[in-house]
């Protein structure tokens, strides 16, 4: 099973792709509502995968990336960003990336997060 971080400060959101990765037996899925305590359990928990919020209180979603590719205990854990500020068409137009990294828009498919998921499991 590959273990997934998902760190939003929208608590119903990580419920939900919780309940949803998790029903299918693949991922074991942890979750953090801010951007200190995603820091923790990725040191801790050492996710597979992160999926990261944008916009959020007090640390963003871009510091929370900075912040793990500054250590080395978690620069090699692949991230995805997940946003309500882009739409599905600007990242169509994009394969799904802005820059190397990888995002997801709001609201968000389980489909599509499987999807996003595997390919980024595969590059690692």
């Amino acid at each position: 099973m590959k273990k997934v971080l998902v760190v939003d400060d929208e608590q119903d959101f990580c419920r939900l792709v919780k309940r949803s990765l998790e029903a299918e037996g693949k991922f074991q899925v942890i979750m953090a509502i801010d951007g200190i305590s995603a820091l923790q359990l990725a040191r801790k928990e050492k996710p597979d995968i992160i999926l990261l919020d944008v916009m959020m209180p007090g640390m963003s979603g871009g510091e929370v990336a900075e912040a793990l590719q500054e250590s080395p205990a978690t620069r090699t854990i692949p991230i995805i960003f997940v946003t309500a500020i882009v739409s599905d068409s600007e990242l169509l137009e994009n394969d799904g990336c802005i820059g190397s990294r990888m995002f997801i828009a709001k609201p968000v498919s389980v489909g599509e997060l499987r999807e996003k998921i595997s390919i980024a499991l595969d590059k690692k």
